[in-house]
């Protein structure tokens, strides 16, 4: 269990499975819309997501080959908990951010 929620919440995966949650996306459409992760981070990232399920990888044949991702039914209900944790970030981030300022503050970081 503990491999599982390590892997699923890790932030690329996270960043995934909400990117994917929008619609299918390509590789490098998905890679641009993250931002600051690697091709091989990326890559490593959508092989687990797509082993354990929550992704799916179709090839259509044409040259170049296109390679689509998007999420299967399992990665679909795994968006709804990853998007409840977004909206908590973003409804907290202000309380956390003050919390962070007062503990450097106090440790005189």
């Amino acid at each position: 269990m503990s491999e599982l929620l390590a892997r699923i919440g890790d932030k690329w995966s996270l960043l995934v499975v909400s990117y994917l949650g929008e619609h299918s996306m390509r590789f490098n459409e998905l890679r641009r819309g993250i931002g600051n992760i690697s091709q091989k981070m990326l890559t490593s990232t959508l092989r687990n997501l797509e082993r354990d399920g929550f992704v799916s990888r179709t090839v259509t044949p044409s040259r170049p080959p296109q390679v689509e991702y998007a999420l299967t039914e399992l990665g679909r209900d795994l968006l709804v908990p990853v998007n409840r944790l977004a909206l908590w970030t973003v409804e907290n981030m202000e309380q956390i951010n003050a919390a962070r300022a007062a503990y450097d503050e106090r440790e005189g970081v």
